[in-house]
């Protein structure tokens, strides 16, 4: 009779012990947060491969605005940005191209000079995605074509 009485004495106190662990002890929550500027900079690059369309606003056909708006748009961020890349670059805090991040949207002068005309969203590492007149490409920003015709940057996401 004792050996079946510490068994259930034992068994009694290990649910109590476990419940008052789980009630009382430390909670390991599991927190999630998403980075908006590297949920863009992928939804980005899932995009390569799109064509060219001047005017083009979907997959089937972008051009440099239409893109960038796109992916902020369908990306987490959900943000209903404006439509041309000049009006593009009038929104959201400059940013030092030292200072890029995943997700900031680059400006380049690829008609006249000085002016905004091109803008892509900065996927790291020197490079960004963007709605070139040969489809959606990624492209590293130290060639000597986009090199030539940077204008600023901006970060429209914390």
């Amino acid at each position: 009779m004792s050996l079946s009485v510490s068994r259930w004495t034992v068994a009694v106190c290990t649910v109590f012990s476990l419940a008052f662990f789980w009630l009382f002890g430390p909670v390991n929550q599991a927190s999630a947060t998403i980075n908006y500027g590297e949920e863009a900079a992928a939804k980005a690059e899932l995009l390569i491969g799109a064509p060219y369309k001047y005017g083009g606003i979907s997959p089937k056909g972008f051009d440099a605005g239409g893109f960038t708006q796109y992916v902020y748009k369908e990306a987490a961020t959900q943000m209903n940005i404006p439509r041309t890349s000049a009006a593009q670059y009038q929104t959201g805090k400059a940013v030092k191209q030292k200072d890029l991040q995943f997700g900031d949207l680059v400006f380049y002068a690829t008609g006249k000079k000085g002016k905004v005309s091109f803008v892509a969203v900065y996927t790291g590492k020197g490079t960004f995605v963007g709605a070139t007149s040969k489809g959606v490409k990624k492209v590293k920003m130290s060639s000597r074509y986009w090199k030539e015709r940077y204008i600023g940057a901006k970060r429209l996401v914390k």
